[in-house]
């Protein structure tokens, strides 16, 4: 049928080089080779811009993370980050070798099942097998990574894990509804191209913005600094939160 199956581990996919994909994508798509000329000289820049990181992570989602890992730019973190991709599509258990801590301090061996990787690869979130949790690993303070003939045991453990339109991130998601003016709404579009697909036009000419944040520190950063071109509706936990941020801050200046 012009597809070209893959296995890895016991995970299959359609590979993007398939012939049916070619047909009506000949003048759009990249092959292995560009996407990877493409994804070094996204490495190379000092640009890190929404539009870059962007690009960086829609090259990660569509090509072989084995291929654009090997980018030059930092061999150590390319070659832990393919093997945690190796163990993510296999679900298999890997040993972060004496993996640096700066919150407890120490330097040492954890076994974990990774599951998920954010802030563009840089971090991988994982479910450690000793304390029982979910925590989030930098790969660049990872002396190496270790993957063991072991499938993981504690799936229905892994819980999701959220980064909002703010780039704040958790496990928990709280909505908020906000309404943004013309420069309140121009400006999140400038420095968050992916929020339009979230605004809503009112009649006025105005924008309704709904999502959901993992954190009120983030979008209330940014309602603080418009604050006479946003309303708050429809949010009494963020329009407290903003309440108390704004009587701390009064405080804080009156002393």
């Amino acid at each position: 049928m012009g597809f070209i199956v893959r296995k890895e581990g016991t995970r299959y996919s359609i590979d993007h080089e398939s012939p049916f994909f070619k047909t009506f994508t000949e003048r759009i798509h990249f092959s292995t080779e560009e996407a990877l000329t493409i994804n070094q000289v996204l490495n190379s820049v000092l640009d890190n811009s929404p539009q870059v990181r962007h690009l960086r992570e829609k090259l990660s989602s569509l090509y072989d993370f084995n291929v654009l890992a090997r980018h030059g730019v930092d061999d150590h973190i390319a070659r832990n980050l393919s093997v945690l991709y190796k163990a993510i599509q296999g679900e298999r258990v890997v040993i972060l070798r004496e993996y640096s801590s700066p919150n407890s301090n120490d330097v040492r061996d954890r076994i974990v099942e990774p599951y998920l990787f954010l802030a563009e690869n840089n971090e991988v979130r994982c479910y450690e097998i000793s304390s029982k949790q979910n925590k989030t690993f930098k790969l660049s303070r990872m002396k190496s990574v270790e993957l063991l003939d072991l499938l993981w045991s504690n799936k229905a453990a892994h819980v999701p894990f959220f980064v909002d339109l703010f780039h704040f991130s958790g496990e928990s998601r709280y909505p908020i509804k906000i309404i943004l003016g013309q420069l309140a709404t121009s400006l999140l579009i400038e420095e968050i191209p992916s929020a339009e697909t979230q605004l809503s036009l009112c009649d006025d000419g105005r924008h309704i913005l709904e999502t959901d944040v993992c954190s009120f520190k983030g979008v209330g950063r940014f309602v603080m600094g418009l604050y006479d071109d946003i309303e708050i509706v429809g949010s009494p936990e963020f329009k407290e939160y903003m309440k108390a941020r704004v009587k701390d801050l009064t405080q804080k200046f009156s002393e």
